[in-house]
């Protein structure tokens, strides 16, 4: 298992933590998704997971999000 993180710019929200959350959970292979909306953290837990997939899955839900 591996941990990735991003920073998430344009959440305001926990509607917006939500839509990210969803997102990126269904991303095959995540195990644990964990959104900080004060600090924009995502923290995203799992078995071999693409950095690129969770860079899309946030601008799915409306968001961008870099590597940290």
């Amino acid at each position: 298992m591996s941990t990735l993180s991003f920073t998430v710019s344009g959440m305001t929200c926990d509607h917006c933590v939500s839509s990210v959350r969803e997102e990126v959970s269904e991303i095959s292979g995540v195990t644990a998704v964990d959104v900080v909306l004060e600090s924009g953290a995502l923290t995203v837990s799992g078995d071999n997971v693409d950095p690129a997939a969770v860079l899309d899955a946030v601008d799915e839900a409306g968001y961008q999000a870099v590597v940290s």
